[in-house]
């Protein structure tokens, strides 16, 4: 079998390649770094370090790449012949790859090609695919929309595995933790009867979705903010100060509370998940730094994102989430002159803090707002 994956970075080679070729799928490799490329096509293989004890390696073999910059008619030429394309590219990215998915659809449908297609955005977000699907339908005419509807499935994903901030000599080599996970909404899917092993299917992915993000996401950035108001540099040397730790136990309550009484997950079994989720981020061969875990405080304050939506749903449903606003103040205090969106909230910042909450979560909720805004003025006052 083969597939598309469009991204050859870390997470794409280091988690969504490793699983493909498990399966026994050659994969093309899609991305505008030359060197990656070039690697990929001249070796046809990379390898994979797990950051842990032992540091196991694993070989990654049968797979080329292409340089969609400058070759985008191969691109098309290869999703025509596909049996899946993923991606991890990154969510802003997916607009800039519609086009050429778009394409490789269409050449699908005018060679008669009616084998059933999924296309898995394994980005870190909700809804991936489903975003990718009304980019990729802004290219699409009338016939090729009514073949797509039949025959492409854009399901959404749910993807967890931490990749360290890394360097080698090998331009191949990517290292990551053991720990992954990939959770496929089979309900969306064109062509169900190809499952991956190593994949899960689930009739609702958003349980799962949220869980990752509330959890996963939500608790990382925690060790990152409260970190760095400590004055730390990196994860591994943060989570060791009890302060640190204690911060992100009470936030994962808080977010473990409402998932539990959102989505009935069994609580015994959560809070195993929330034991384990600790345990990475304390893996002392993971020593990614803050300022990358905390990066983009602006998206990371969005409306939907892991903060302000698990704090409205809880308000919404009388829990505490007193140590998620705790941790929202800290985020305004990211001072990394490095980070454009970091610079940007400093800027606008200024004391003005109701009017800075407002504009960064889109949050219309005054009380909800007023309670942020008093955080944060007690944290710039410490």
């Amino acid at each position: 079998m083969k597939a598309v994956h469009f991204g050859a970075g870390n997470i794409g080679r280091g988690f969504i390649g490793e699983t493909l070729a498990a399966n026994d799928f050659a994969i093309t490799f899609v991305d505008v770094n030359d060197t990656i490329i070039n690697e990929l096509n001249k070796r046809k293989e990379y390898t994979i370090e797990l950051a842990a004890e032992g540091q196991q390696r694993i070989t990654v073999k049968n797979v080329c790449g292409i340089n969609n910059g400058q070759n985008p008619e191969e691109v098309v030429t290869a999703i025509a012949h596909t049996d899946l394309v993923t991606t991890a590219i990154g969510p802003k990215i997916l607009q800039f790859i519609a086009p050429l998915i778009a394409q490789g659809i269409s050449a699908r449908k005018n060679s008669g090609n009616e084998e059933k297609l999924d296309c898995i955005a394994c980005e870190n977000m909700i809804g991936g695919s489903q975003l990718l699907k009304k980019e990729v339908y802004q290219h699409l005419n009338e016939d090729d929309k009514e073949y797509c509807d039949q025959y492409i499935g854009f399901p959404n994903a749910a993807v967890d595995r931490i990749v360290p901030l890394q360097k080698h000599d090998d331009p191949l080599l990517v290292s990551v933790e053991p720990f992954k996970e990939w959770i496929v909404d089979e309900s969306q899917m064109a062509n169900p009867s190809l499952k991956l092993t190593g994949v899960d299917y689930a009739p609702d992915l958003e349980p799962y979705i949220e869980r990752k993000l509330f959890s996963v996401n939500t608790g990382h950035a925690t060790v990152a903010y409260t970190g760095k108001t400590l004055g730390y540099t990196n994860i591994g040397e943060a989570i060791k100060d009890e302060r640190v730790l204690n911060q992100l136990k009470g936030v994962l309550q808080e977010t473990g509370a409402l998932l539990i009484a959102k989505w009935h997950f069994d609580p015994a079994q959560h809070a195993q998940y929330q034991k384990k989720i600790i345990q990475r981020f304390e893996n002392p061969y993971i020593s990614d730094t803050i300022a990358r875990v905390g990066r983009t405080p602006l998206r990371k304050l969005g409306y939907d994102e892991r903060f302000i939506r698990p704090i409205r749903e809880a308000k919404k449903r009388g829990l505490k989430y007193d140590k998620l606003l705790e941790t929202v103040a800290k985020i305004y205090q990211f001072d990394v002159p490095s980070d454009d969106e970091s610079v940007k909230l400093q800027q606008i910042i200024q004391n003005k803090f109701a009017e800075v909450v407002k504009e960064t979560t889109s949050l219309q909720d005054q009380d909800l707002i007023g309670e942020i805004a008093t955080q944060i003025s007690a944290e710039f006052k410490k």
